[in-house]
Order: C-alpha cells, then structure tokens, then sequence
C-alpha cells in the first residue's frame, strides 16, 4: 500500500482533479456526479465555492507524495457527511481508506454520514472499513447514469 497523506488543496491541483473527476468509469461508480463532468468552467466556479466556505474541511490526498484525489467533509440539512474522490489508477490499493481515516482524526465531530451508490461495493467498503454503518437507503437521479440510482446511506457514531 503507497504511503497515504493529506494536506490543504493546492491551486495546481485542480487541473487533475478536474480529469479525475470527468473519467467515465469513475463517473458512473459515483453516480451522484456534476450535470456535465467535462463543463470546466461549472468546476471551477464548484471548487471556487466549496474551497472557499469555512463549514467544509478539504483535504488533498497524496498516495506516496503524489496528488491522487481529494476528501472532505461538509454539512447537509445539519448533518455532517463525507466525501472523497480518487484516481481510479489508485483503485483498490487501500489509497480511498487511508484517507478517509485521517480525515476522520481531522474531523472528530460525529456522528458523521457517508452516503454510497448502493452497487458502489468498493466505496460501501471504504466506509465499512472507517467503521460506518448501514442506516438507511434513499433514491435519486443521479447525473453519472442519467437515472435512479438506490444509494446506501451510513453513519458513524
């Protein structure tokens, strides 16, 4: 497994993530994604605002001191939930866990939401792992698959 770290988002940065964040597979495994994850400008304008509120905790991921992703956390309808993307080419080498544990000692408020494409097996397993568990589903449309997807809502308490 590389040696997994975060740090604050960088300005430079932002030109992989945007790459990351438009490759299709990736995309669809997300499901609940940007209207049109190649609108470059929707994305900065996004990153600008997100990078900019103080409720929200983003961190960049760095697998053996290179940027592969980001993870965050940030509040919806007051609850607290997660949030991470990574490189699919970091897929399944513990890079996802990793990270969303030192989030989590950034982060000690709880409980704390991660909310998952329920066919998502790799990122319900990511969650499972950080010690989140299953408290519900819910259904919406989803941007990444242009329809209804079921997503897997989980808590850590």
């Amino acid at each position: 497994m590389p040696e997994v770290t975060l740090r604050e988002i960088e300005e430079s940065d932002l030109d992989a993530l945007f790459e990351f964040m438009r490759d299709p597979e990736s995309v669809r495994m997300a499901a609940f994604t940007a209207a049109d994850p190649d609108d470059r400008a929707a994305f900065d304008a996004h990153m600008r605002k997100v990078l900019g509120r103080t409720d929200v905790t983003n961190r960049a991921v760095l697998a053996d001191g290179r940027f592969v992703g980001t993870v965050a956390s940030f509040v919806v309808e007051g609850d607290l939930e997660v949030t991470y993307w990574i490189d699919r080419g970091t897929w399944g080498q513990g890079v996802a866990s990793a990270a969303l544990r030192l989030l989590l000692e950034v982060v000690p408020d709880r409980p704390v939401y991660g909310r998952v494409a329920s066919d998502n097996a790799g990122s319900r397993r990511v969650l499972e792992k950080a010690g989140f568990e299953v408290v519900g589903t819910d259904a919406g449309f989803a941007n990444g698959r242009q329809g209804e997807v079921e997503e897997t809502i989980m808590r850590l308490s």
